[in-house]
């Protein structure tokens, strides 16, 4: 019995010996190769389900799923143009049954919803002139827009649709915006369907460009291409922060440079369209220009700052407060100017037949005219 224990524990100790110098050496020798592919086949799935759950850092899809869902595409068309004299006989002669008659015309563009009563915001360029208006949802759901009130001097409009359960996206607070933030553009370029591009907000106020009345853009390098007019700039929360708008383009597409209307300009907007039908902005009928070495030699004015009137229409709020060509204004309502652009925002947002204070200067020295500005009229198109 002694002898069958001692070869029972040699063989033991040989047998460990041996598992101790594969394992050491050869350890793959000890893998089962059933269990290799069963782990990679149950481990890639968990892998992927977890990269699905999981927000991946520096992504912005939660932004893009929030605002999405409240921009809209709109198609718009207007009809044939019918020439008055096509069915006289001698114009068909000459001409022929088409000559002098304008054609359907069609154009493609987005908006956002911002009110659960069917509210639309869009620019003044996509709906105006149309004849039928289309809305479409991202969800899937069309409905015929009708225009409550459109802006033309900052290139705004208000459509409403009629639809339950809408979407609404929430308006940001654009003056917080600085260069570099991170910004998303959604809206539907070239029709291709809705789409969402990122970019940074590259410059701030942009104006002088020759686009609207009232400019006060955010500049963007977010890819906008025709079709994205009317569409939202929002931040990385999914906020609106402006109205994509315009670009600048040697081809017809995007190089980098979109301007969107701020939400600030477009809330003041929205809120009077809604309330009253139309945007009331202040007036006082003078023609201004920036201050300049020529100018200020030529009126021999010793203000280095503000903005000099070189024309006053006769009758007009200006002209009977007693402001003449040559004075120099540097402040509206105690706010102060130092161009031509910050003059025409401060009397636009003054309350026509209300007197508010504005500052000159003049050759004689400073003092404080009140005037009583009227109602801006709508710019001819």
């Amino acid at each position: 019995m002694r002898k069958l224990w001692l070869l029972f524990s040699q063989t033991i100790t040989v047998f460990l010996a041996a598992y101790f110098v594969i394992a050491t050496l050869k350890p793959i020798w000890l893998q089962r190769q059933p269990s290799i592919v069963s782990i990679g086949l149950l481990q890639a799935p968990a892998s992927s389900t977890t990269q699905r759950n999981t927000t991946t850092v520096g992504s912005f899809s939660s932004a893009a799923k929030i605002a999405s869902a409240a921009v809209v595409s709109i198609s718009t068309s207007k009809a044939a143009v019918k020439n008055p004299h096509s069915e006289d006989p001698w114009f068909k002669f000459f001409y022929g049954d088409q000559q002098g008659n304008e054609p359907a015309q069609g154009g493609l563009g987005s908006g956002v919803i911002f009110s659960s009563t069917g509210y639309i915001l869009t620019n003044n360029h996509v709906v105006e002139g149309a004849d039928e208006i289309d809305v479409a949802l991202n969800d899937g759901r069309k409905a015929k827009g009708k225009v409550i009130g459109t802006d033309p001097d900052t290139d705004l409009a208000i459509l409403k649709i009629e639809l339950d359960n809408l979407p609404v996206i929430v308006l940001g607070n654009s003056e917080a915006l600085q260069i570099g933030d991170p910004v998303l553009a959604i809206g539907n370029p070239f029709g291709v369907g809705q789409t969402v591009t990122g970019g940074i907000v590259s410059a701030l106020g942009r104006n002088k460009l020759g686009i609207n009345t009232f400019e006060n853009f955010i500049q963007t390098d977010a890819a906008i291409n025709p079709g994205n007019s009317g569409g939202a700039l929002v931040d990385v929360n999914g906020n609106l922060m402006g109205i994509n708008t315009a670009i600048y383009s040697r081809s017809g597409g995007s190089m980098g440079i979109g301007f969107a209307i701020p939400v600030s300009t477009a809330k003041l907007v929205l809120e009077s369209i809604v309330r009253d039908g139309k945007v009331t902005r202040g007036w006082i009928g003078v023609e201004p220009q920036d201050l300049n070495a020529e100018l200020v030699q030529t009126f021999g004015i010793k203000s280095k700052s503000g903005v000099i009137i070189t024309g006053v229409l006769q009758n007009g709020p200006a002209a009977k407060a007693g402001i003449v060509p040559g004075d120099v204004i540097t402040a509206v309502a105690g706010k102060p100017v130092t161009n031509t652009m910050e003059l025409l925002g401060a009397v636009a947002s003054l309350k026509p037949a209300v007197a508010a204070p504005m500052t000159v200067e003049r050759k004689e020295g400073k003092s404080e005219i009140q005037i009583t500005p009227g109602t801006r009229p709508r710019p001819q198109r």
